[in-house]
C-alpha cells in the first residue's frame, strides 16, 4: 500500500492547520479581550455624549439668558464700569436745587469687590418735590449710587438746606487695584 497523500497536500493541510490555530489564538487572545473592552468603552462613550448634551443644553441656555439680561441691564453694567465725577455730577443735578455743593470723595474701601466713595453733599432747596425730582434724577444717572439715610433737612427763611452722604459703587479697574494698593500701605 502506496501512501495516497502527496507531499503537497501535507503541506497545504499543515499550513492549514498552523492558520487555524493561529487565528484560534489569535481570536481568543486579542479579538475577544478587545471586544469586551470595546463595549465598555462604547458605553462609556454612549455616557459621555449624553452628559455632553447635557452640559451643551445648560450652556445654550445660561448663554442666552445672560443675553437677554445683559441687554436688559446694559446701561446698569455701563454705569458700574464709569468713574464718578463729582463736577459732572454737580452739573447734572445743580437744576434741583438752588446751590449744591459735593465734598471731596473719600474711598471706603472695596464692598462685595466694587469699589466704594463715600460723598457727602449739602444743598438748598425751595421745596421737598425738586428733591424727590433729584432722586429720579440719580436713578437715571450714569452712576449707581445709594443715598445713605439719614437725610438731614433744616428750615432756613424760604429755603431748605439738605445734607446727606451717598456712596457710589464702580467696578474701574484702576479704581480698585490703586485702592488695593492705598489699602496694602
Amino acid at each position: 500500500m502506496k501512501n495516497s497523500i502527496s507531499r503537497q497536500h501535507i503541506y497545504l493541510i499543515s499550513a492549514s492547520l498552523f492558520l487555524l490555530i493561529f487565528v484560534l489564538i489569535f481570536a481568543f487572545g486579542v479579538l475577544i479581550p478587545e471586544g469586551k473592552e470595546y463595549r465598555m468603552k462604547r458605553i462609556d462613550l454612549k455616557k459621555m455624549s449624553k452628559e455632553l448634551y447635557e452640559y451643551e443644553s445648560f450652556y445654550n441656555e445660561t448663554l442666552d439668558r445672560l443675553k437677554t439680561l445683559k441687554g436688559k441691564n446694559r446701561r446698569i453694567i455701563a454705569a458700574f464700569d464709569k468713574t464718578f465725577n463729582p463736577d459732572r455730577f454737580e452739573k447734572q443735578n445743580k437744576n434741583y436745587f438752588s446751590k449744591l455743593s459735593v465734598s471731596a470723595l473719600d474711598f471706603a474701601g472695596l464692598e462685595d469687590g466694587f469699589g466704594v466713595y463715600e460723598v457727602n453733599t449739602t444743598s438748598q432747596i425751595s421745596s421737598p418735590e425738586s428733591f424727590y425730582n433729584f432722586l429720579d434724577s440719580v436713578n437715571k444717572s450714569d452712576w449707581i449710587i445709594a443715598i445713605n439715610f439719614p437725610i438731614n433737612f433744616k428750615r432756613d427763611g424760604e429755603l431748605i438746606m439738605s445734607s446727606f452722604t451717598m456712596k457710589v459703587y464702580c467696578n474701574n479697574k484702576e479704581t480698585n487695584s490703586s485702592a488695593l494698593e492705598s489699602e496694602a500701605k
